[in-house]
């Protein structure tokens, strides 16, 4: 094969804990009688609370097909490459088993928001429940970087830590300082505002938790919030990391044709289109090997955020233009990133696509 597949999973293969009908037989397609993978497939998610071989598990159950962690590509996944930080004393928000996700990338002094709070109990004061009985001040623990994960489960502790950190220069505890700007180090993964589960309409996402971050730093300071990296659909950077596995895949399997094209198959125009759309000549410049450029196309499927009887038209430039873009704020709006290359209504249908424009039979 010359392509490959990155599908989305939330909205195109599951919702919720419920798989799609149509995936089991989008993925009966996919592989031979042994269970092997006909062409090279990643699993580009945006969900960033699970151990990626917890995820690959859980797919391969659902999908009845065996799928190994090297296929799976977390939103947290291209945290691997930022090794400065690693050694670092580094502050993680969000929820799951934040530690070993921490430290399976290769951080080895994460600690949580829960953790600090016990550290220091007198910053988190907005339950009145919560407040401690006895006042003390616990030790200070310098934080040099944060790395926000996804969305935590109470929002006004993880707030409150995170501004304290932020405008502390990473010694929460300590009164507020004027001259903290540019703030120590942010890296942000999973922007997304919504997302599709078992409800009727979508959820809140790790991008509305960011967006009241930002607004609440911006109010207190009058800057803005900066970030060193963010990753997660629709990052260039979470597109090149997923060719690099996509190329693993190939080598492993000693196919010598290059990959030429891969296919993103998501269901949100704001992720999985703007992000394929946004990364036309992927290839990697930095640490891992360079290899030729991939062109990207997106598939949108009409099962998750998007859906076209309550859509009937993609965001055009006059609705985006009445502040209805739901994309990053560190993301500017371009008509063409979020115009997909086709429409189908499911992720069988993408797959039957895709083996018809590479002439490719299985």
């Amino acid at each position: 094969p010359s392509f490959g597949f990155l599908f989305d999973i939330d909205g195109v293969l599951v919702r919720g804990r419920t798989p799609i009908p149509a995936a089991r037989a989008a993925f009966g397609k996919l592989v031979n009688p042994q269970g092997q993978f006909l062409v090279p497939v990643v699993f580009v998610t945006n969900a960033g609370n699970c151990l990626r071989q917890k995820k690959a598990e859980q797919l391969s159950h659902l999908l009845g097909v065996p799928i190994s962690q090297d296929q799976v590509m977390m939103s947290h996944s291209p945290l691997r490459m930022f090794k400065c930080y690693h050694k670092k004393c580094v502050l993680v928000s969000g929820q799951g088993p934040l530690l070993d996700i921490a430290q399976d990338l290769g951080f080895c002094q994460p600690i949580t928001i829960d953790t600090l709070r016990e550290k220091r109990p007198l910053l988190d004061a907005v339950d009145h429940d919560r407040r401690p009985n006895v006042l003390f001040h616990g030790c200070s623990v310098p934080l040099p970087a944060v790395v926000l994960f996804g969305e935590p489960v109470r929002w006004e502790t993880s707030l409150q830590l995170i501004i304290d950190v932020l405008l502390t220069s990473g010694y929460p505890g300590n009164p507020y300082g004027q001259e903290n700007y540019p703030h120590i180090p942010v890296l942000a993964c999973n922007m997304d505002l919504m997302w599709v589960a078992e409800a009727q309409s979508p959820r809140f996402g790790h991008g509305t938790f960011m967006v009241c971050l930002e607004n609440i730093y911006k109010k207190i300071t009058g800057k803005d919030l900066k970030y060193e990296a963010l990753m997660g659909k629709p990052s260039r950077l979470t597109y090149q990391y997923a060719e690099h596995l996509i190329r693993a895949q190939a080598l492993q399997r000693s196919w010598e044709q290059p990959i030429q094209t891969l296919y993103a198959v998501g269901d949100n125009v704001m992720t999985d289109v703007y992000g394929a759309n946004l990364s036309p000549g992927l290839g990697w410049d930095t640490e891992l090997a360079p290899a030729a450029a991939a062109r990207c196309r997106s598939v949108l499927v009409c099962t998750g955020v998007y859906d076209p009887q309550s859509e009937p038209a993609l965001p055009s430039r006059d609705s985006l233009a009445e502040n209805v873009f739901h994309g990053h704020r560190d993301f500017s709006f371009d008509p063409a990133l979020v115009e997909p290359d086709h429409i189908v209504p499911d992720v069988d249908a993408a797959v039957d696509l895709v083996f018809q424009l590479e002439n490719f039979a299985p």
